[in-house]
């Protein structure tokens, strides 16, 4: 429970202390957006590195090279623990938006920081909400930002099972015409949720897939988008495991 302790002791701790830093942020994006965003993610990085040590955790990132510097891209990845946003976010290259789910906005203090960080709040009972939020994404990967989404839409359950990925997930890379990455990501689950109170050392692996674009895809599977990205994952996954 120790582990528990300090990784909640620390997060509760940032988002108090750095309220100043906040404003700060808030008069650099009235002046430059573009400084904003990119002291926003290395604060957020630095602090995310902070609890993965804190928990303990050692990760093995494979094919970050597959990942463009240089342009917004779309990362869709296999979810199974709160801490895949936590050990995902530290390596993006550029500022990342991630596609949370419509309650956390309430959570306060930690809402600014993700406004900062161009994150989507998705309204999973609201198809008009969700078409809205595709074409936002669509626009910031456009201004170069890119965005991460995990299309099972909610953490799966079950170590090596995959809830179906939703399509509209794929509609912000056909409409934008940016590079998907598939983001495998195993044994993140074996962090907390596996033995849930208790946060426990773990080595989980990422592997980034070669860009795919979706024009390349041959036109009878973009049809099913969701089965053929999901295939993609299941693979790496079951290559690790």
């Amino acid at each position: 429970m120790i582990r528990l302790f300090f990784v909640g002791g620390f997060v509760v701790l940032f988002l108090i202390l750095s309220i100043p830093i906040m404003i700060v942020e808030w008069i650099i994006g009235k002046f430059n957006p573009d400084v904003k965003s990119r002291s926003s993610l290395a604060i957020v990085n630095w602090a995310f590195r902070c609890v993965r040590f804190l928990a303990g955790t050692k990760v093995e990132y494979i094919g970050e090279e597959n990942v463009p510097a240089d342009s917004a891209v779309l990362y869709v990845g296999n979810h199974r623990s709160f801490f895949d946003i936590v050990l995902t976010y530290p390596r993006v290259p550029r500022p990342t938006g991630y596609v949370a789910k419509k309650e956390i906005e309430k959570v306060p203090l930690l809402n600014v920081w993700m406004r900062d960080l161009h994150c989507l709040f998705l309204d999973r009972n609201d198809v008009k909400a969700g078409a809205k939020m595709i074409l936002t994404a669509v626009d910031m990967i456009k201004s170069g930002i890119s965005v991460c989404i995990f299309p099972e839409g909610t953490r799966s359950e079950t170590e090596g099972e995959f809830l179906p990925f939703h399509e509209g997930s794929f509609k912000i890379a056909a409409k934008s015409g940016c590079a998907v990455i598939p983001m495998t990501i195993v044994g993140s689950a074996a962090i907390f949720e596996d033995h849930f109170p208790k946060i426990k050392k773990a080595h989980v692996i990422i592997e980034y897939g070669k860009p795919i674009y979706v024009k390349d895809i041959p036109k009878e599977q973009q049809k099913q988008l969701g089965p053929y990205f999901q295939d993609i994952i299941r693979t790496t996954y079951s290559k690790h495991r």
